[in-house]
């Protein structure tokens, strides 16, 4: 599962992306929940994302994917995949995260990774794909959008 365009290749991580990995989640951090969400820990990529990458690249059940120019990574998806259960009998294919550098956005670059996260999650026998956005950004949800994903649910949230 490689794609190259425009001298940027999408493909599966390798061991030695761990740190463009955790750069790029950072940087999503900082960008997207720390300017929506008071709640998220911004620091949790660097204290816990080397670990919790590197656990995924053997893990059958989660995909992550790299933007990789000239040996940089410029961009990521990490996607699981899950049973479904009694009440939800369906297996379900999550993109748990998604970060372009603002330089290579518009590009065509996330929808690429977009393609390449619905084909895994064909493959493994998701029947459904879902992703959750900030109801403020609204770049990304019309991104999501454009990429087949439409509303299903609201989640209201009050501080105590």
């Amino acid at each position: 599962m490689s794609d190259q365009h425009l001298g940027v290749s999408v493909r599966r991580a390798q061991p030695a992306d761990v740190d463009g990995l955790v750069a790029c989640s950072s940087a999503l951090f900082a960008e997207d929940a720390g300017t929506r969400d008071p709640s998220v820990s911004i620091g949790w990529p660097r204290e816990f994302g080397a670990e919790r990458f590197a656990a995924g690249l053997g893990d059958p059940t989660r995909l992550l994917l790299v933007a990789d120019r000239d040996g940089e990574i410029v961009g990521h998806l990490a996607g699981a995949a899950a049973e479904g259960s009694a009440m939800r009998p369906v297996k379900v294919a999550t993109l748990v995260s998604m970060y372009v550098q603002p330089v290579h956005r518009r590009s065509g670059l996330g929808e690429r990774m977009i393609a390449q996260f619905s084909a895994w999650a064909r493959e493994v026998g998701a029947e459904l794909a879902e992703v959750t956005a900030y109801s403020a950004n609204a770049d990304a949800i019309r991104f999501y959008e454009r990429n087949g994903f439409a509303n299903h649910s609201v989640t209201l949230r009050t501080a105590l």
